[in-house]
């Protein structure tokens, strides 16, 4: 018997340029399946899966290779920060 698929979408963005791959997974694939099986790195070769942060709709995920994903999420694949926001709401408050 087959296992049930499930729509979820793989997402990444870089100031100029975001990408949305939909797929179709068994039930059961966590988010770093998905984002394998979607090719992003493609698209993005700049992307480090084993390192990248990743999130559904916005909250992160602590562990994405456990984290098994249900229908209609979005997987995002999260950039590194350039610098910590504390740092950078200081550094406006000594300019300002």
């Amino acid at each position: 018997m087959d296992k049930l698929k499930i729509q979820v979408e793989v997402a990444y963005a870089l100031p100029e340029q975001q990408k949305i791959i939909p797929l179709a997974v068994v039930e059961g694939t966590t988010a770093y399946e998905a984002v394998q099986m979607s090719g992003i790195t493609h698209f993005f070769p700049q992307i480090e899966l084993d390192s990248a942060k990743m999130g559904i709709f916005g909250k992160s995920i602590p562990e994405p290779k456990s984290h098994a994903l249900r229908e209609g999420d979005r997987v995002e694949i999260y950039r590194p920060l350039k610098i910590d926001p504390k740092q950078a709401r200081l550094n406006r408050a000594k300019k300002g």
